[in-house]
């Protein structure tokens, strides 16, 4: 009922535009869906013409051959590890130089910051080659430091938080440090809480990035058990298998994760990007 009342309390032109974004957004979730069907179809239901939108019985062939078979919990835990550590780390340092850029005064403070954002416009393919020669370097081929220390400094995440920092009142760390506060108890008790609305943004933007972060991940994984979920299913496409079902399930699980946790997520998400929106 509220729903209806709301919906006729609406404007023509909003009406039409709520419509208009309501249908764009099933047709985004369209891929969604049909992946999800499809794995639990057998490779005949799938390639049948012309296909059924919903499977006449739910199959779960797929998904016993994908962990009976496959090592997918041992991916799935080097993707969770591999995407939770570097995601942490990397917000903590983002939120460090952040900070100094916002509150700090230091010698060369504007030049570095412009040298920061520059670099944002830089693709890591071009510097992938000499990043690589450095790894193999320090013989972090096949480890966990490899497929999470390259990945910490993440240029984004400063110029992100920087904009919450600074709508922060000066008045604040003044007061703490008249006070005696340090400037690190300033940071970690005073500033960081109320810049977690952009934190939270950036946690779930990095760790998505990490997670679909395929191309290094293929570099690093040299051995099938230190092979992410990305990278362990695009393998499953890659062999002469006829089972497409397979391949299907698979990348289901490598896909399913990140929509649960957009899904249940969703309101910090928001809510951090528009706060960062706002500069007072």
């Amino acid at each position: 009922m509220k729903l209806i009342k709301k919906i006729k309390s609406m404007e023509p032109y909003d009406l039409i535009t709520n419509i208009i974004v309501f249908l764009l957004a099933l047709l985004s979730l369209f891929p969604i869906i049909w992946l999800i069907t499809n794995s639990f179809k057998t490779s005949a239901d799938i390639y049948k013409m012309p296909p059924d939108i919903l499977p006449k019985s739910l199959y779960l062939g797929n998904f016993k051959e994908l962990f009976n078979n496959q090592p997918a919990l041992r991916w799935g835990f080097n993707s969770f590890f591999v995407s939770f550590i570097t995601t942490a780390l990397s917000v903590v340092l983002s939120s460090a130089a952040a900070y100094a850029f916002a509150k700090l005064n230091f010698k060369g403070k504007k030049v570095l910051f412009a040298l920061f954002i520059a670099s944002l416009m830089v693709p890591k393919e071009t510097f992938i080659v000499p990043l690589f020669k450095i790894v193999v370097a320090f013989d972090w081929v096949d480890t966990y430091q490899s497929l999470i220390i390259p990945n910490l400094a993440m240029c984004f995440g400063v110029f992100m938080l920087k904009s919450f920092f600074e709508s922060i009142p000066d008045s604040l760390r003044e007061s703490a440090k008249l006070d005696g506060a340090s400037e690190w108890t300033i940071f970690w008790k005073l500033m960081l809480p109320i810049a977690k609305p952009g934190i939270g943004a950036l946690f779930i933007l990095n760790f998505v990035t990490f997670w679909n972060d395929y191309l290094w991940q293929l570099l690093m994984a040299r051995s099938k058990d230190m092979n992410t979920l990305t990278v362990g299913v695009a393998g499953l496409m890659q062999e002469i298998n006829p089972n497409i079902g397979l391949r299907v399930a698979g990348a289901a699980v490598a896909a399913l994760p990140m929509v649960v946790i957009f899904i249940v997520f969703q309101k910090y998400f928001t809510k951090g990007i528009a706060a960062g929106a706002v500069k007072e």
